[in-house]
């Protein structure tokens, strides 16, 4: 049976490796059988200071990835989450039945106002409204990292006690983690996942590096003293992370790839790990240049804004009317 998917991507810098093997590549896959909707959660990239004329670049930028990476518009609904108001709006509702409580047991609240003396009200509050980005569109579905799940289980508590005190019209959302590839480490310590919010340059393979930088941020990633290619995790992670991506960007399997490079060193094993990964990201690179200045985009984030506003519309009006809020329309 045909389940309706939902993922928000923030626009803050351009996405990494990571961030497509351990989340975009499975997205193409999805849409083949589901109803996807893909929201370039902008509202949710204000809880932290932006520069405005960044922020518009990063969203463009995202929505030309999302379609080089072979979102297909004709089979999924792609848009910009401020462009749905129903967004704000039903997140607000959702405010209105969590509890501070709960939202300061947030992990991810805790470590960002952790130290900070002027930390945003919309740190506490966003994953209520991150529940109505999802609730808004019946979704059954939402792939998440391991980071995610704790907002995960909130939106499944929202939307529970929300059914039990007013209406029962909002459907509970299962989460769903990758079992492969879910975790891309950072190439420079490989304890810590991939993030485009580190510093360290070197740390993470953007989906937009030439070449060049690809090819000397793999040379340059940690590994460790044994010059030996195997996968494990405790011992190896450095290999290990370099095993997964060579891996994912090719199809290859670990144990084929362990063979491959026996009594190899790491040096021709990093080599290849680049040109796999260059491989992959080159087509995508070409198919979002292509768009990302084009008239083609923006008729698609119009098509995407015009079905999410409908289908957002209908859910929203049912939750006021629940809670009783304006007048009974007829």
């Amino acid at each position: 049976m045909m389940k309706t998917i939902f993922s928000g991507i923030q626009p803050s810098g351009t996405l990494t490796l990571g961030n497509y093997l351990g989340a975009m590549k499975h997205f193409v896959e999805l849409q083949e059988e589901n109803s996807c909707y893909f929201c370039i959660v902008d509202q949710h990239a204000i809880t932290v200071p932006q520069d405005r004329l960044q922020l518009r670049k990063n969203i463009r930028s995202l929505a030309a990835l999302y379609l080089a990476v072979g979102i297909d518009p004709h089979k999924s609904t792609l848009f910009i989450q401020s462009e749905v108001p129903a967004h704000a709006q039903l997140g607000w509702m959702m405010q209105c039945v969590s509890y501070i409580g709960e939202l300061e047991r947030m992990t991810q609240f805790k470590d960002k106002s952790a130290g900070k003396e002027g930390v945003s009200s919309s740190l506490l509050t966003y994953p209520p409204l991150m529940a109505a980005d999802i609730l808004l569109y019946k979704t059954d579905i939402v792939p998440v990292g391991e980071d995610q799940k704790q907002h995960l289980e909130l939106t499944r508590n929202l939307a529970e006690r929300f059914n039990s005190k007013y209406n029962d019209i909002f459907t509970i959302p299962e989460v769903k983690i990758p079992r492969v590839g879910a975790r891309i480490m950072s190439l420079n310590d490989p304890s810590k996942k991939m993030s485009k919010s580190n510093p360290n340059q070197k740390s993470f393979i953007s989906m937009l590096d030439d070449e060049k930088q690809i090819l000397k941020k793999i040379k340059s990633a940690v590994t460790d003293s044994e010059n030996e290619v195997r996968f494990d995790k405790e011992n190896k992670p450095g290999v290990a992370n370099l095993l997964s991506i060579y891996s994912l960007c090719t199809g290859e399997a670990i144990e084929s790839l362990e063979e491959k490079y026996a009594g190899k060193g790491y040096g021709e094993f990093k080599e290849d790990v680049a040109h796999a990964v260059i491989n992959s990201l080159k087509p995508i690179q070409e198919r979002y240049f292509e768009l990302i200045e084009s008239e083609e985009l923006d008729r698609i984030l119009d098509q995407g804004a015009e079905k999410a506003n409908r289908d957002a519309k209908k859910m929203l009006a049912k939750a006021e009317r629940a809670m009783g809020l304006g007048r009974k329309k007829r």
